[in-house]
This record gives structure tokens, sequence and C-alpha cells, in this order.
């Protein structure tokens, strides 16, 4: 892989990754217009490059993430429950994560084997579009005054784990799970954001360490030049996509992401019903 290659792809990845767009649609369709050949560098850069995204919501959201509760609790309370008051944020977080958590490691090699088929990729891209169509007339209770409690925080990350069906995207699964909670738009996508940290992070550091077992580290060491520019750039582009999606969203909603995965699907379940083959990252 070359640096350009390297940067196109991080490119795509800092501008889907946080949007309702999927991700692994767009990395298809982005290695196969590049002629990027699937090597396990290829495999492994595409996750590796998932680090910068992650960092550009630590930044954003930099008082969020390192802000401890300190709001008085009622008289009373147990140890334990004064330890979690005070670290409410990481505790829901950790709620949240627990769903894909477990799933992701009992049904690894299932969810491994639907990336291997991009009809399911394209298809997902069409039903998950349509359903953004009308998301914001189904979940319009949104209200800033609700309560995000943990087990709010607990079926946000069950509606996450539909997100392991390639082609749903996280992103819009969290999204839609937050406001299903009544909670805002805003705040929906900021706890996907959020939750799209230790959610990313755990499964970089899962498929690393797959690469490591298998006698990866010498593909890492001679492609460090590569991967620190592919971290830089997802990390830039995720920043700007992540303001760009917050305001935007605020304002008109989600049925233009909707549109947009339907035109995206349809094109890819087109090109192969004409005989052409897609080729997963």
């Amino acid at each position: 892989m070359s640096v350009f290659e390297a940067i196109i792809i991080a490119i795509v990845e800092g501008l889907t990754e946080f949007l309702p767009v999927s991700s692994t649609g767009h990395m298809i369709i982005t290695q196969n217009v590049l002629g990027v050949e699937s090597t396990e560098f290829v495999k492994a850069f595409t996750f590796i490059i998932q680090f910068g995204a992650i960092l550009s919501v630590v930044v954003l959201y930099w008082k969020r993430f390192f802000q401890l509760n300190r709001t008085p609790l009622p008289e009373g309370a147990s140890k334990l429950k004064q330890f979690l008051h005070k670290f409410d944020f990481y505790w829901k977080l950790f709620v949240a994560f627990i769903p894909a958590a477990v799933l992701g490691l009992l049904f690894s090699d299932a969810i491994d084997a639907m990336l291997e088929r991009v009809e399911v990729v394209a298809v997902m891209l069409v039903i998950g579009g349509i359903f953004m169509l009308y998301c914001d007339k189904i979940f319009n209770k949104g209200s800033d005054d609700t309560k995000f409690t943990e087990k709010r925080a607990f079926m946000v990350g069950l509606y996450q784990c539909i997100s392991m069906i390639p082609g749903v995207s996280r992103s819009m699964a969290t999204i839609v799970g937050g406001m299903s909670q009544r909670m805002t738009r805003k705040a929906a996508a900021e706890f996907s954001f959020f939750l799209a940290v230790p959610t990313m992070f755990a499964a970089t550091v899962y498929k690393m360490y797959k690469l490591f077992k298998e006698g990866g580290t010498e593909i890492i060491m001679d492609n460090m030049v590569v991967l620190i520019v592919g971290n830089v750039v997802a990390f830039i582009v995720a920043m700007l996509a992540i303001k760009f999606f917050i305001s935007y969203v605020q304002k008109y909603g989600f049925k233009a992401f909707g549109w947009y995965r339907i035109i995206v699907g349809g094109l890819i379940l087109v090109w192969l019903l004409m005989g052409n083959s897609l080729e997963m990252v």
C-alpha cells in the first residue's frame, strides 16, 4: 500500500466512521476503486487507523471524558453508590459496552464470515437507509430532561449489537438506540461517539492481538510510516466529520443520510447483478 492510498482510505475512514452511512460499505468501494489488494496488512490497516478516529472524539469532548460527577448524592448512599455516582460517565459507558463485548467474543467467527459477503453489506445499506427516512418521525419524543440511566445505557448497548451485521453502521444503530430511549438527536449522537471509544478500541486491540499471534509483527514494523500517516489523517478528518454531523443532524435530521445509504447500497447491488465482483477489505 502506498502513502497516497493510505491517505485516501484514512479520509474515507474518518468521514464515515461516525456518520450513519456504514464505514464497511465505503471501505469496500474505496479499496476496489483504488485497486488495493486485500492483504493481511490492508485488513490490519483499516482497524489500526480507527485509533486516530477514536482520538478525535477524546480531543473534541475532552472535558466530558475527564470530568468526574460532583453533583450531590442523597444522604445515606452506600460506598458503591458513591463510587458509581462519582464515575457516572465511565460507568454508563461500561454498561453500554458490555453487550457488544460479550457477543463480539462469542460470535467473532460468524461476524468475520458475514464480512466476506458484500451482498449482505449492500442489502443492509438499503434497509438501513429506508429506516432512516422515517426514524425522525418514529423516535420524536426526545427531551433534554431525559435522565440517562444505566438501563437506558444498556439498551443503547443492545442496539449497538445490531451493527455487528456488516452494512448496518455502528453509528446508526447506537443513535437510533439513544433516540428510542427518549434522548434528543444531539444527545444520542454524542453518546454514540463516546461509546465508539471503548468499542472501537477493544475491536482494534483484539484484531492487533490476532495479527501479532499469527506472526504479523514484521508486517506492522515494515509499514510504520503508512500507519502513522493513516492515523493522523483519520484523526483530522474524523474531527471535521463529527463537528459537521452534530450541527447538521440538529437542524435537518437523518433523512439525507437515509437517501445516501439507499443510493450507495443500490449501486453496489447493481454492480454485483451485472456480474462484477467486489472484494471485502
